[in-house]
């Protein structure tokens, strides 16, 4: 049985005011050409489908067009479930009517499916956070304990918890409950969720820059440990970076993101993950790199000639970019640089300081004009440099605005 597993797609995503949406459809027909090459069986989307609870429009019809061509016509199974930037309730609309498309969607933690079937697979059994899937191409069933994100409050009312007790508890004693009850040997048995989830003892991943965290504090951390034995493989979603922090034996992986969301993923290559596995067998997962969207660049330089030349070379990157030097950008300069390149995102000057130079700290007079004040202030922050006349303009209009 092969099982394609993918997270964290964002749809609708913006880098700054930059829209990426182009870049998804590329990278969505990317997934869906993989899961059609490789023939697979079931896709699992762990969580974070849209980039906020009210997506656009654009972001919404890319989603339900990619999740029922990853069906094909209703033959492959998809579940998605909800992450922490997803509407559980939006997830959760359109549920019935997805079904027919042999899509299952599940919004909340401890939702319950109701059994269905369609032409090409049917739900055999279901339970609070879990469900049991017939492939008639297979003589063993697949089952599925499934956890959609919800903070600690929630997620201790949906599992029926005191507040005291701690979250890895909790959610330990929820999974084994149900792998003891549904899942054995005779079977392929799969835990998908959204959260942060580390290994004991290993450092602390670290989440996803500009990303609404999950993790507050070290309270409430929750281990691979409490992933139940018979579990074969784990599918998670939220860290944005590929990573098992499972075993060789028993993998628990992070798919990562399809595209680099934030300047500090600049540089990751970021996959899919092919899943392998049968009943009462080790699952063997292949991770499969994605080469859609446009690369993130971090560049720093001290010499403006350089900087355009290089940005001239590199048209297709969208770019966080530093320029050092020893006085303020011009507003000239600063023209220049735009007219370069169209996927600046960020452009940072950065004022030189001179070693040894010391500042003058005269005592402040707060009887001057704002202006005055200003200009003081703004030394005071940038080795004694005064600012440019662009910058006391602009200083102004704020002023009088």
């Amino acid at each position: 049985m092969k099982i394609l597993h993918t997270a964290d797609w964002h749809l609708g995503k913006r880098l700054d005011s930059f829209s990426r949406i182009d870049e998804q459809v590329l990278v969505m027909d990317e997934i869906v050409d993989i899961a059609d090459r490789e023939n697979v069986d079931l896709v699992i989307i762990a969580g974070d489908l849209f980039d906020a609870f009210n997506p656009g429009v654009e972001a919404i019809e890319l989603f339900y067009r990619t999740i029922k061509r990853l069906t094909k016509n209703g033959i492959r199974p998809v579940i998605a479930i909800a992450g922490n930037h997803d509407s559980p309730h939006l997830i959760d609309a359109p549920d019935p009517l997805a079904r027919a498309s042999g899509i299952i969607l599940i919004g909340h933690p401890n939702a319950l499916v109701t059994p269905f079937a369609t032409e090409g697979f049917s739900v055999l059994r279901a339970d609070n956070g879990f469900i049991e899937l017939n492939l008639p191409q297979y003589d063993y069933p697949i089952r599925i304990l499934h956890t959609a994100y919800a903070n600690e409050i929630r997620l201790k009312q949906y599992l029926g918890e005191e507040k005291e007790s701690k979250l890895n508890e909790v959610l330990a004693a929820n999974w084994e409950k149900l792998a003891d009850r549904y899942c054995d040997e005779n079977g392929v048995n799969i835990l998908t969720a959204h959260l942060y989830m580390n290994k004991f003892g290993s450092p602390l991943l670290e989440e996803p820059d500009g990303e609404k965290p999950v993790r507050i504090g070290n309270a409430d951390l929750i281990y691979s440990q409490a992933i139940p034995a018979q579990v074969q493989y784990t599918a998670l979603g939220h860290l944005h970076a590929y990573k098992n922090i499972g075993s060789s034996e028993k993998p628990a992986i992070y798919a990562s993101s399809p595209l680099c969301y934030s300047f500090s993923e600049a540089g990751q290559t970021k996959y899919v993950a092919l899943v392998d596995v049968s009943a009462n067998n080790q699952a063997v997962v292949d991770r499969i790199p994605l080469t859609q969207g446009k690369p993130l660049l971090r560049k720093t330089f001290d010499d403006i000639e350089r900087c355009i030349s290089w940005l001239s070379e590199n048209p297709n990157a969208l770019v966080e970019l530093t320029l050092k030097s020893d006085t303020f950008l011009k507003a000239e300069d600063r023209k220049r640089i735009y007219q370069a390149h169209t996927g600046i995102i960020y452009l940072i000057p950065v004022i030189k300081q001179s070693n040894g130079e010391s500042l003058d700290t005269k005592e402040i007079n707060l009887t001057q004009d704002m202006s005055a004040l200003f200009q003081d202030y703004f030394k005071s922050k940038n080795a004694n440099q005064a600012p440019n006349d662009d910058i006391i303009t602009l200083f102004r209009e704020i002023l009088n605005s």
